[in-house]
């Protein structure tokens, strides 16, 4: 890694705009832009100031732009940084960059800026990494995810087990200097309350992936039914688009389509499947398969039904199959338009709702029942959540250590073993917050950042 060049990209996202930011990070970067600045002596400005002037290609004048200055640890990458706001134009940002590049700075390489503020001592891994996911957040809950975790909130939890451990582990450490003379500074008992605490905490983390994986990737609600029960129409209502094919003719929809919408504050994955029937077809076949595999991989199940035709214990039996699935679901009776009344049964069901998806009857109640059973409201209290699945794997890892920690207290194993399998949770740990890494690992993270980022 060059940690000592200057290193200089588009911040902004590439294309036409009214203004694009080019970004420079180094020990040179005042003095770069100062050689091609008509302005100001860029050299002798306080930190944080911004200055107005023209970037300069020999005599010819490439665009007029605004300077902003960050002087050493005062930066986001806590080195010497400009920022350079010129207008959009592409042409316009690549002389600049070019002419930046010809006068010593480097192009960077894709989440070189995060890399260096995290190599600076700016904030941990965990905390870089969720500046990606703060980019890449489309709604409330994503975003309030990834700010909690960059502001430091998994992290604070993973360096408060660390620190319970590291004190256990000096003690047996310890223990082994002195083994010829059978001293014990280290209570078997004790640590092994302390692994139960930890261990809570650890089960608390490993099992909010499951909740941090869909606020991050959106809510999977598949929406299943037989053949002509109006999904396609649903789906079109939810959206607020003609996403799917509608069609009278039965078996329109052959394989799943999905799209995205943000209800409360959270993404949901809305996925249209082919009808749930036998069939010799055998493309249809092949989308009824389909179909049936995503409702084991969907959070929510939403069963449609046509209410004009579907008999109740038909509709009853289907709910049967759903509460043997044990996942959250919601019975949709469609073309409530064309019955008179429904079914008791039905009303009296708190898994039910009625729609006339056709003429959007209903939908926005449906909305908020679909926000209501995803249970994403328990977000809200702003517990931390793991959204990171390297964390998920480093948790795990680390709760598997330690349960050998304990079985080998339970065996009376030496002390060197039982050491050496305190250490394997605490790099674990450190893993997550980067107090242990590698290269590979590090490249590996900053390599899926956007460049300029």
């Amino acid at each position: 890694m060059h940690m000592n060049d200057t290193i200089v990209a588009l911040a902004t996202p590439p294309g036409v705009g009214a203004i694009a930011v080019i970004r420079l990070s180094g020990a040179e970067s005042i003095a770069l832009t100062a050689s091609c600045f008509d302005g100001k002596d860029l050299l002798t400005q306080k930190s944080h100031t911004i200055h107005f002037g023209n970037i300069l290609d020999g005599e010819e004048i490439v665009d007029e732009v605004l300077v902003s200055l960050f002087l050493n640890q005062r930066s986001f990458t806590k080195e010497e940084s400009v920022e350079i706001s010129c207008h959009g134009s592409q042409y316009i940002i690549n002389r600049i960059i070019q002419l930046l590049i010809r006068k010593g700075a480097r192009l960077a390489n894709p989440g070189e800026f995060t890399q260096r503020a995290y190599l600076n001592g700016r904030f941990d891994l965990a905390q870089a990494e969720a500046v990606a996911d703060l980019i890449a957040s489309e709604n409330e809950s994503s975003h309030a995810a990834a700010l909690n975790q960059m502001r430091g909130g998994i992290s604070k939890e993973i360096k408060a087990l660390r620190e319970k451990l590291v004190h256990f582990a000096s003690m047996i450490e310890l223990e082994l200097d002195f083994s010829e003379e059978d001293v014990e500074f280290a209570s078997r008992d004790e640590l092994k309350e302390l692994i139960k605490g930890i261990d809570k905490v650890l089960v608390k983390l490993i099992d909010s992936f499951q909740l941090g994986n869909v606020i991050k990737n959106g809510v999977p609600v598949v929406i299943v039914g037989k053949p002509n029960a109006g999904k396609s129409t649903l789906l079109n209502a939810l959206l607020e688009e003609e996403k799917a094919i509608v069609s009278d003719i039965a078996g329109t929809t052959r394989d799943t389509i999905e799209d995205e919408i943000n209800i409360g504050g959270v993404k949901f994955r809305f996925i249209d499947t082919a009808g749930l029937r036998e069939t010799t077809d055998q493309i249809e076949a092949i989308g009824v398969e389909r179909a049936n595999q995503k409702m084991k991989e969907s959070s929510l199940i939403m069963y449609l039904f046509d209410l004009s035709t579907e008999g109740l214990d038909v509709i009853l039996a289907q709910e049967q199959q759903l509460i043997e699935m044990d996942k959250p679901y919601i019975l949709v009776g469609n073309k409530r338009d064309k019955v008179e009344s429904e079914p008791a049964a039905l009303l009296e069901n708190e898994h039910y709702i009625s729609i006339a998806a056709k003429q959007e009857t209903g939908v926005a109640a449906l909305k908020d029942m679909i926000f209501a059973k995803s249970q994403m409201d328990n977000f809200k209290t702003g517990n931390v959540v793991v959204t990171n699945a390297r964390h998920h794997q480093s948790l795990v890892n680390t709760q598997n250590a330690l349960h050998d920690v304990v079985r080998g207290i339970d065996n009376q194993i030496t002390n060197d073993f039982l050491a050496q399998d305190i250490r394997h949770s605490l790099y674990y740990l450190g893993e997550i917050t980067g107090e242990i890494s590698t290269d590979d690992l590090l490249d590996n993270i900053f390599s899926k950042f956007c460049i300029g980022k």
